[in-house]
């Protein structure tokens, strides 16, 4: 799943340890999101959102959406 997770903790400032520790994983999961080799649960997408504070659409692309939505 495409994530721009990596841009937006760097923004705010944050290591891959800082944000591990706000959202209850290990630094190596955040790696792992960011490198797009993990996706993360529903309720961990909703807490590294919270974190941000912005919608979870926001940081992770959805893969089912169609192309045809997107241009909307």
């Amino acid at each position: 799943m495409k994530t721009n997770l990596k841009a937006l903790r760097t923004e705010a400032g944050l290591t891959q340890a800082d944000l591990a520790a706000k959202i209850g994983v290990s630094r190596q999961a955040v790696i792992a999101i960011e490198s797009d080799k993990h996706d993360p649960s529903l309720d961990l997408a909703y807490r590294i959102a919270a974190v941000f504070d912005l919608p979870v659409e926001v940081i992770f692309e959805n893969p089912h959406r169609s192309s045809a939505a997107t241009t909307e």
